[in-house]
């Protein structure tokens, strides 16, 4: 199991759901539904760091937790300056 954030969308143009890995830069999955884009994002994931592995290639540290404090320090921030 992986601790890497997940990010999961609808996207009307595609008709479909889109799922990416901020941490792993390029590492992205597409379903029909949410249920189907975890599954296929999880195969993503370990595909994306198994070929780091084998190209030598520093894999980044979950931050996830760290990631949304980020996110939400910076949502207080506009919300306070609006």
């Amino acid at each position: 199991m992986h601790k890497y954030t997940l990010e999961i969308f609808y996207s009307d143009e595609d008709e479909g759901f889109i799922g990416l890995v901020p941490e792993l830069p390029g590492c992205t999955a597409f379903g029909e539904t949410e249920e189907t884009t975890l599954c296929e994002l999880k195969i993503a994931i370990d595909l994306w760091l198994e070929t780091a592995k084998k190209m030598g290639r520093a894999i980044p540290k979950p931050e996830g937790k760290e990631l949304l404090q980020g996110i939400i320090k910076r949502s207080k921030q506009e919300m306070a300056s609006s």
